[in-house]
């Protein structure tokens, strides 16, 4: 609304400078020569010094002009472009302007009704939209909010790609590998890219009428060629946030230390932490004691980040819009600023950090008999690597794992062996999942890609969080308190059929009973132990589970073959953890920073938002690995490869390397002189004349013909010749594809 006109006491005085500041930023939509003058009640000559005044503001950096009107810096214009940046912790989209000439801009509220007739749909995350400004009180959280008039742009309008200058023009190739076509640059809008630069460009309206689609260069992010880049074409492409705004930033310098009121002091039980070698936080330490009866007493700590991060504050905002940390070879993209993960509660070796404590009693055969949670105060007696543990157990220890072992780390492994004995009975599904860990040098090329040793080391402290995680689902669920469950459902019945019936190819049968158990799974994976199957088994079983979700209503976890499940143990990097925390603060009066009201009112939301959060994370994750993959395969075109075919379609199969876990095509019209068919039930492609074929987990030879390193795309010819089988169980619908003779 516009302010009161003000009249002048008398009509040769004009307003101060600071007076036609304070009128622009309350009344954007009147931001006129002419509105200046009515406001002020100037009139004669006097509207020739206005001008000169307006002209001096601007000389002075304090006013610019914006298609015709006039704004302070700093403030915006009534009618505004916005790019809609994410959501705040009431569900409610924010955005920041287009055009700002200052560091930071301003975050606006949209204001959006999904009964507006006006728009298809309502406005998302990633969206640009033209919308009327309107000022907030000086109390309010947003300086601004706005009315979406129009969109101007979509998500799917914005896209990355390689800036390139050929023959015909300026060109960006897209980095999708489903894109059809490249990009064709704008005059002028190029935004001084150089030639091999990655750039984020959106499509331009009304560009896709003839020839190439035209584009506009929104970002530069640096060369293509440098493998430290790499993850930034994930990062952009998946709209993972990447920098922390400066109100979170400034919330994070003025965090107060912790309160000792009403902790438990544990400073004197020696707690360890035991991480990966290069492990940059420790967000949880252990610790066990033989029992009497035969049993042991295990405690698990774990850093209290809800005494830091507290509803509704901009730090947890941000920390629920990220919903977890993002890990790629080159770097971490965490989900709380490294003055929390790093520092304040990283249980840093010999220094005071805050824990939230399970203590859990077990009898002599595993089975957990009581739990109990406390807020404590802790020191840790020592950071190991999971290596320099197990070497210890195993007889070779060094200097600071030799003080430790018999107080410390013998009685670990003793109440791991007892945990693992109700683990063996609870029979969760064993699948064998060999997870690749890429090692890059100082430049940021692969250096070596390797599969990391399974150590028991790795199974103690994942057991032990398991029994932890399970501790604090039991104590919520008992309150009768909100929580976020971890949920693993078991698989549908259509997949399970599909199973069945592929297992009957093969002379294998799944008995059931009437109950669904993992241990029916368990079984017929040992019954193809070492047998050629064996491996295409432990594909389609992998292919028939669902997938685990985040979910305020408990379903169980079928994986793991346990009732109730939930995520205490890492509140660093996953928000469901922190929610956990807050609900046990809440629920057993530990202090004034557990669940609120708007945590409570929007748990549903919450449980959607962090499970979309962590698959967009793994597929971040997994396309980084695979460009970086592609880039060290690139010198190796021409080269042949022992792989294991991961997956079969109409159109071809899909071989993963031994060795680096590279991921590859091989075109169906490619293999040999027949007509090949996709066998949905075997997971097999089989020649129509002379049943020639390849299935899912077959280990193959495969020369590589092309790389696109960008696109993390191989494309292989089969060297393997397949193996005899019988005619295809049931045709599809698709095409036969015809093959050629290899060479």
């Amino acid at each position: 609304m516009r302010p009161p006109r003000k009249r002048s006491a008398t009509t040769t005085d004009l307003p101060s400078e600071q007076a036609i500041l304070e009128f622009l930023a309350a009344a954007p939509q009147a931001s006129g020569k002419r509105d200046i003058a009515r406001h002020f009640g100037i009139r004669g000559n006097n509207k020739i010094k206005l001008k000169q005044l307006l002209k001096d503001l601007q000389d002075k950096g304090s006013l610019e002009r914006k298609r015709r009107k006039l704004a302070g810096v700093g403030q915006l214009p009534h009618v505004t472009e916005i790019d809609i940046q994410g959501a705040d912790h009431d569900g409610e989209l924010y955005g920041t302007p287009i055009d700002w000439p200052l560091p930071e801009p301003p975050t606006i509220l949209i204001q959006s009704s999904k009964r507006d007739k006006l728009h298809v749909r309502p406005p998302k995350v990633g969206d640009r939209i033209l919308a009327t400004i309107e000022a907030t009180p000086s109390d309010d959280a947003y300086p601004f909010r706005a009315k979406v008039l129009r969109f101007v742009s979509t998500r799917q309008s914005k896209s990355l790609g390689i800036f390139r200058e050929t023959p015909k023009g300026l060109r960006v190739l897209p980095i999708d590998k489903k894109a059809k076509h490249d990009f064709n640059v704008s005059s002028g809008h190029d935004n001084n890219a150089k030639d091999g630069e990655l750039v984020s460009v959106e499509l331009m309206r009304g560009s896709l009428r003839g020839g190439l689609p035209s584009v506009r260069v929104l970002q530069r992010l640096g060369n293509v060629a440098d493998p430290r880049n790499v993850s930034l074409i994930a990062i952009q492409q998946h709209g993972i946030l990447n920098n922390f705004p400066t109100r979170v930033e400034d919330e994070t310098k003025s965090l107060a230390a912790f309160k000792l009121d009403g902790r438990k002091d544990y400073r004197d039980t020696p707690l360890i932490t035991i991480d990966p070698a290069d492990a940059r936080d420790h967000d949880d330490a252990i610790y066990a004691e033989p029992l009497e009866d035969g049993g042991h007493k295990v405690i698990v700590a774990i850093a209290d980040v809800a005494a830091y991060v507290r509803s509704g504050t901009a730090l947890d905002r941000e920390a629920r819009l990220r919903g977890n940390s993002t890990y790629f070879p080159d770097r971490v993209v965490p989900m709380l600023p490294e003055r929390i993960s790093n520092d304040l509660c990283s249980l840093r070796e010999a220094e005071d950090r805050p824990a939230l404590v399970c203590e859990m009693f077990f009898d002599k055969s595993g089975k957990k008999k009581s739990h109990k949670f406390f807020r404590g105060l802790m020191r840790s007696a020592a950071k190991l690597s999971y290596q320099e543990a197990q070497a210890a157990i195993d007889g070779r220890s060094n200097a600071k794992t030799q003080d430790i072992l018999d107080p410390v780390l013998k009685p670990l492994w003793a109440a791991y062996r007892t945990l693992a004995m109700a683990r063996d009975m609870r029979s969760p599904l064993e699948l064998d999942l060999p997870e690749r860990k890429i090692i890059l040098d100082k430049d940021g090329n692969v250096e070596e890609v390797l599969v990391p040793e399974r150590l028991d080391a790795h199974r103690l402290v994942e057991e032990f969080m398991i029994q932890a995680n399970v501790a604090a689902a039991e104590e919520l669920e008992g309150k009768k308190s909100p929580l976020l469950y971890r949920i693993h459902e078991e698989p549908a019945k259509e997949k399970i059929r599909a199973l069945m019936q592929f297992l009957k190819t093969i002379g294998r049968d799944l008995a059931l009973g009437q109950v669904l158990h993992t241990k029916h799974f368990n079984t017929l994976l040992h019954s193809v132990k070492g047998e050629e199957f064996e491996r295409v088994v432990h594909e389609v079983v992998l292919r028939t589970q669902s997938q685990a979700v985040y979910s305020h209503q408990n379903a169980g976890h079928f994986g793991l073959s346990l009732r109730r499940y939930a995520h205490f143990t890492s509140p660093i990097r996953r928000y469901a953890d922190l929610i956990v925390h807050r609900a046990l603060v809440s629920a057993l009066k530990l202090g004034d920073d557990g669940l609120s009201q708007q945590d409570i009112a929007q748990i549903e939301e919450t449980a959607d938002m962090i499970s979309a959060a962590e698959r967009r994370s793994m597929i971040a994750e997994r396309e980084t690995i695979d460009r970086l993959i592609a880039a060290h395969l690139a010198g190796h075109v021409g080269a042949s490869f022992e792989g294991r075919i991961s997956g079969v379609v109409g159109a071809g199969l899909f071989v993963k390397l031994a060795g680096t876990g590279a991921d590859g095509f091989v075109p169906a019209a490619t293999l040999g002189q027949d007509y090949y068919v996709f066998d949905d039930v075997k997971h097999a492609l089989i020649g129509q004349r002379s049943r020639e074929t390849y299935q899912l987990g077959d280990t193959v030879t495969v020369r590589l013909k092309e790389v696109a390193p960008v696109k993390g795309g191989l494309r292989f010819e089969m060297i393997s010749e397949g193996k005899q089988g019988a005619a295809a169980s049931r045709f599809n619908t698709k095409p036969k594809l015809k093959g050629r003779r290899r060479k």
